[in-house]
């Protein structure tokens, strides 16, 4: 299809859309989706409310994460004008619009407030405002949208008046409204999972308190029938149970010691950790990397964990990998000591670890 004349970039640029390659059969036979803007269906609310002292005030959080009471340890400006917002309003983040800081006001938070950086909308009949959520909650459309922002790369807003005047692809109320429900009950399903791990990981850290003894004591509170009246445990260095090891930054200056295959665990890796095994890693090194530096290839279900940013973090390896400076490796004599065992034992010493380490922001702690 050509492009009409007057008709947006925008709007071209979702044509490819109009037709989806999934439908609801009963709407297997319906007619296209419709391009329409947005202004046709959205109008900014600007109900005055309270000064920034005093304002009831509401924040969208990231990756659509949904709308929340802000918290504020110091008041806010008398300067600063709020805005009332209702319930079931769209409401998003000039500033994170590309960190999908999009969400609908919930019945809990009606009549709270924000400012102009947060606008909201009220909807009219036609178009579902949960569809809606969904629809520009996705990664094509809000990356997109964000190349045309104002300001810096660091500082991008999408104004009001700009998001208003956006084409998207819309079907019929009933399709709308099909769609919205489909991908809401995932949602409940996703968050009933998550309810489920998170009361897991609850029951877990009960059972490592019970299974392991408490700091300065050789006696656990908990034990299996089968050990129960097997002797105190035992107090031993840990060198002499493992092999203590470490790693290196191959120079960055040379190409050719990196992306060569071998998994590389460094500070970028932080949040893979306390998680059991590690098996990606955001950098890898050469077999050359690794003969021009001091960094070592470590055995699969080596136990490693963090000395600075984010202390006492720890995991196993999944294959064979290297590790950073900021990292020590621990290789377990298998006749003495099984690495998951040590594993969880550091997961356990973890707030040691953490009191015990010195420094500012990026703590360093010496063995």
């Amino acid at each position: 299809m050509s492009q009409e004349p007057g008709q947006s970039t925008h709007e071209s640029d979702t044509e490819s859309a109009l037709v989806p390659k999934l439908r609801f059969p009963e709407f297997g036979s319906s007619n296209d989706w419709q391009l329409t803007k947005l202004g046709d269906f959205l109008t900014e609310s600007r109900l005055a409310g309270s000064k920034g002292d005093v304002a009831k005030k509401i924040t969208v959080k990231l990756w659509g994460k949904g709308v929340f009471e802000k918290s504020e340890s110091t008041p806010g400006s008398i300067n600063t004008q709020y805005f009332q917002r209702k319930a079931g309003q769209f409401i998003y983040s000039k500033l994170d619009f590309l960190n999908q800081a999009f969400g609908v006001i919930p019945s809990h938070l009606d009549n709270f407030e924000s400012t102009v950086d947060l606008p909201c909308f009220d909807v009219s009949d036609g178009l579902n405002t949960s569809f809606l959520l969904e629809y520009v909650s996705r990664k094509e459309f809000y990356e997109k949208v964000g190349e045309a922002a104002d300001g810096s790369r660091k500082a991008k807003r999408i104004h009001a008046e700009t998001f208003l005047s956006l084409f998207v692809a819309l079907p019929s109320s009933a399709e709308q409204k099909k769609i919205a429900e489909c991908l809401s009950s995932l949602d409940e399903l996703i968050a009933a999972q998550a309810r489920q791990v998170d009361a897991l990981n609850t029951h877990k850290g009960w059972l490592m308190q019970q299974l392991f003894p408490r700091e300065g004591e050789t006696q656990s509170l908990r034990r299996f029938p089968d050990f129960k009246n097997a002797a105190e445990w035992k107090v031993k260095k840990l060198e002499d149970l493992a092999k203590r090891g470490s790693g290196h930054t191959p120079s960055k200056n040379n190409p050719e010691y990196y992306n060569g295959g071998i998994k590389w665990i460094s500070l970028a890796d932080s949040k893979r950790l306390d998680a059991g095994l590690i098996s990606k890693t955001e950098t890898e090194i050469s077999a050359q990397g690794i003969k021009n530096s001091s960094a070592v290839l470590h055995a699969a279900g080596t136990v490693l964990i963090s000395r600075d940013a984010g202390v006492g973090k720890s995991a196993v390896m999944a294959e064979p990998m290297a590790v950073s400076q900021h990292f020590i490796v621990w290789t377990c004599h298998a006749h003495l000591l099984s690495n998951w065992f040590l594993y969880y034992l550091l997961q356990q010493m973890k707030p040691l670890f953490e009191r015990s380490a010195t420094g500012s922001t990026r703590p360093t702690r010496r063995r």
